[in-house]
């Protein structure tokens, strides 16, 4: 493991509260990490325990709830050209967020290449697919809100489902619109070269770097893993 930054050691400690703002806004650190990648990892870290205690309470309440829990695949099922189809509209909706991921990590990699074209194009494309993935979960919250489901009450069974439904999803749909936001505003930052040049950012004063583009990635990929969960835990089962 690398040690010690050589920047850290270019010029002696600051001293009072100034200069330990000052040292921490300079991005000083011992090992080789990035502040923002490694606060990026905790963040993630404690939204899985979120997630995990959310899916944990899912299973918990399915597995003690006396009414009968009503079936995925007719509550989901999207109607094409008079035939009711099982789960169609979720499976283009987790196509399209696997796919921004593989958008995602090619716009990091062609980031460390210092192709910002490509990696610009490549964020917007990512950002594109987010705002689809977005646009129908709202489509589907719509058809569900139409047949009554509401969080204390549906029409198929267990009280319960909807406000598990409404929670788990609405809480992810959210962590996705954010990551489409700050998606664009780094495909911003990175077609004004912002990320070159190591000028103060798009919305903030925070000089930037093509790691940011790194972390970014992080989150979404984490985004897109919790929706696997999500897939499997509440729609195939």
């Amino acid at each position: 493991m690398s040690m010690a930054n050589p920047d850290s050691n270019a010029s002696p400690p600051s001293q009072g509260s100034s200069g330990l703002i000052r040292d921490w806004s300079a991005e000083r650190r011992v090992f080789d990490v990035p502040w923002g990648k490694a606060m990026m990892w905790l963040f993630i870290l404690s939204d899985v325990f979120i997630f995990a205690c959310f899916l944990v309470g899912y299973m918990v309440l399915r597995m003690s709830t006396v009414e009968p829990w009503p079936d995925a695949s007719e509550v989901f099922a999207l109607t094409v050209a008079g035939q009711s189809i099982p789960l169609l509209l979720i499976a283009i909706m987790t196509f399209i967020l696997i796919s921004s991921s593989g958008t995602m990590a090619l716009a990091v990699k062609y980031g460390y290449a210092n192709d910002r074209r490509k990696t610009a194009a490549l964020l917007l494309v990512t950002a594109l697919l987010g705002a689809s993935f977005v646009g129908m979960q709202a489509f589907e919250w719509a058809i569900l809100i139409g047949e009554g489901v509401r969080p204390w009450e549906n029409p198929w069974g267990a009280a319960q489902f909807g406000a598990v439904f409404f929670l788990i999803t609405g809480f992810h749909g959210t962590h996705v619109t954010i990551g489409v936001i700050f998606i664009v505003i780094m495909a911003v930052k990175v077609m004004r070269g912002s990320l070159d040049g190591g000028r103060p950012g798009f919305l903030t004063g925070r000089r930037g770097n093509y790691g940011m583009v790194e972390s970014l990635g992080l989150y979404w990929h984490f985004v897109d893993l919790v929706w696997v969960f999500i897939f499997a835990f509440f729609y195939l089962w």
